[in-house]
C-alpha cells in the first residue's frame, strides 16, 4: 500500500503528465491540475470550439482555448491583475493546463492576455459565446446528479468601479459608484446568467424581464 501511495498519479487530459515533487520545478498552483481534470471531463475545450469564433486566422501561436483557459485559471488561482502573466508563462502548472503547443514554449505574455480580454472577449459574439459555454458546463455537471426539483435564486450585487466605466453610476444605497448587475443562480450557487445594469437602478428593477 505504501509503494502505491508514493507513486506519482496520471491525469487523463495529459496521459504523460506525472505529478511529483522536484525541487528544481516547483509551482504553488499544483491544485489547478485537479481543476484541469474536471475541465477535461466536462469537455470544456469542446464547448470553447463550439461557441467561440477565432477571428485571428490560421497563423496563430496560441489557440483560443489556451488563452481562455489561462484567463479562467488565473482567476481561479487568485491572480486578478493582468501583470501576473509576466510570471505565469514559465509556471509549470500554467504550461501544462493548455494544449501541447504551449507545453514547451509557455503560456501567453501580459500583452497577449491584455489584448485577449479587451479585444476578443469584449466582442458581442464572444460575450454570447461565454454565456453559452457557462450554460453548457452547468448542464453537463447537473446531468451527473439530475435533480428532480429546480430552485432558482435571483439577486443583484454591487461592483464598485474606480473610473468612468459604462454603465457605472452612483448608488445611494451602497454609497458608491458602481455597476449593479442582476444575477441568476441555481440551488448549488452556480451562476446561470448575468445582466449588466447601471449602478443607480433599484435592486428589483427589470427582474421579471431580464431572463
Amino acid at each position: 500500500m505504501g509503494e502505491i501511495q508514493n507513486q506519482p498519479f496520471q491525469r487523463s487530459f495529459h496521459a504523460s503528465l506525472k505529478v511529483d515533487l522536484q525541487g528544481s520545478r516547483v509551482t504553488s498552483d499544483g491544485g489547478l491540475i485537479l481543476v484541469r481534470e474536471l475541465d477535461e471531463r466536462l469537455r470544456f475545450g469542446e464547448l470553447i470550439d463550439q461557441y467561440l469564433t477565432d477571428s485571428r486566422g490560421k497563423n496563430t501561436q496560441l489557440l483560443l482555448a489556451d488563452l481562455l483557459r489561462q484567463a479562467v485559471y488565473s482567476r481561479l488561482a487568485g491572480y486578478e491583475d493582468v501583470n501576473d502573466a509576466e510570471r505565469l508563462p514559465k509556471d509549470p502548472t500554467f504550461r501544462l493546463i493548455g494544449s501541447e503547443r504551449i507545453w514547451e514554449r509557455g503560456a501567453a505574455l501580459t500583452s497577449r492576455v491584455q489584448w485577449f480580454g479587451t479585444e476578443v472577449l469584449a466582442q458581442d459574439g464572444s460575450l454570447a459565446g461565454l454565456e453559452a459555454i457557462n450554460r453548457g458546463l452547468l448542464a453537463k455537471a447537473e446531468g451527473i446528479g439530475s435533480p428532480q426539483r429546480v430552485v432558482l435564486d435571483m439577486d443583484s450585487t454591487e461592483i464598485p468601479v474606480h473610473g468612468q466605466q459604462e454603465p457605472s453610476a452612483y448608488n445611494g444605497h451602497f454609497e458608491s459608484t458602481c455597476c449593479h448587475p442582476l444575477l441568476l443562480f441555481n440551488r448549488e450557487g452556480d451562476c446561470l446568467a448575468a445582466k449588466l445594469r447601471p449602478g443607480n437602478v433599484h435592486s428589483a428593477e427589470g427582474w421579471d424581464e431580464q431572463f
